[in-house]
């Protein structure tokens, strides 16, 4: 199943949501944990699923589960026992599509749309040491040891009826190489690949992104490639890269430009740009086909960016 070019096909840009965490966190949610997100599952899974309904309704085509931060080890090290921990990866998923259906129910929301779908966020191992190494990368394992990390979660997210996979954040080639691998044991699923970057040419461990992105295209199951959680001001070199070694449809779907303190748990800095929303025409012009947004992003973001993305949804949608 290949839920993106099934919106492709029909529209010119798919539109990802846009931050779940630091949404969470202006909602008053205190995400202080090295859960971060995930510990919202335990306490208040009510405030996720008002998130994604809030990004439907702002234009989002899918909605990215609650599952960045939610591994079997981090469950378990807070005490849980391993089906548990499954059980509450599976809740983030069952949440988004609570959402997609309740959305979708209300026949006025189907104007100018395809029908929302749900991407079950795949964070890397960096998440779970909850350092920063999402960042950094040089986590020093064997693909064979990421591919083991990343299986069991991958399963309980497939098996909780994701239309696809959000492997996303991620900081170097070798993670993206394991889960590629790894998509072989459950070959009616599709994912999409999403790395962090330095700079306009380089990911985060320092590889050439433009490699990485050849070193995936002859991976049937994923279904895109692209950049987020870093600094718009990189997005469309990085697309450009992208563009000269990849027939798969570009993704991107920055932060707000701030830095993230992993000391602190905090971002520093101002946005960089006036309007989000309004720059990711850029993006779109430079050749990406789907974009949304990361850390520090808001529905109102993804509002602007369907307002020139899907004009005819936002004019029905407005009764004009």
């Amino acid at each position: 199943m290949n839920p993106i070019a099934s919106i492709l096909d029909h529209h010119p840009a798919l539109i990802i949501d846009g931050a779940l965490a630091t949404e969470l966190e202006r909602r008053g949610c205190d995400l202080e944990d090295d859960l971060w997100s995930a510990k919202i599952l335990l306490e208040q899974p009510e405030f996720i699923k008002q998130v994604h309904l809030d990004y439907f309704t702002a234009g989002a085509d899918c909605a990215t589960t609650a599952s960045y931060q939610a591994t079997i080890e981090g469950f378990t090290k807070r005490g849980l026992d391993e089906g548990e921990a499954a059980a509450l990866i599976q809740k983030s998923v069952k949440l988004a599509i609570e959402a997609r259906d309740e959305f979708w129910t209300d026949e006025s929301n189907h104007a100018g749309r395809s029908k929302p779908f749900v991407a079950a966020s795949v964070g890397p191992y960096g998440a779970f040491l909850a350092d920063g190494s999402e960042y950094r990368g040089n986590y020093g394992l064997t693909e064979k040891e990421l591919m083991d990390f990343h299986r069991r979660r991958m399963k309980a997210l497939i098996e909780a009826g994701a239309d696809m996979l959000a492997c996303e954040t991620l900081p170097c080639l070798i993670e993206a190489q394991a889960i590629a691998e790894l998509l072989k044991e459950f070959p009616t699923i599709t994912a999409w690949i999403s790395f962090t970057a330095r700079d306009e040419k380089y990911i985060s461990e320092g590889q050439i992104f433009a490699d990485c992105v050849n070193q995936l295209e002859g991976h049937p199951q994923i279904a895109a490639i692209g950049i987020n959680c870093t600094s718009p001001k990189y997005i469309s070199s990085l697309i450009r890269e992208a563009k000269k070694v990849t027939t798969k449809p570009i993704l991107v779907y920055p932060n707000s430009g701030e830095t993230y303190d992993a000391t602190r748990n905090d971002w520093n800095g101002d946005p960089i740009l006036h309007s989000f929303g309004e720059e990711a025409r850029e993006w779109y012009a430079a050749g990406a086909r789907l974009i949304g947004g990361c850390c520090r992003t808001t529905p109102e973001d993804i509002r602007v960016i369907a307002s020139w993305a899907r004009p005819s949804h936002t004019r029905q949608a407005s009764g004009l």
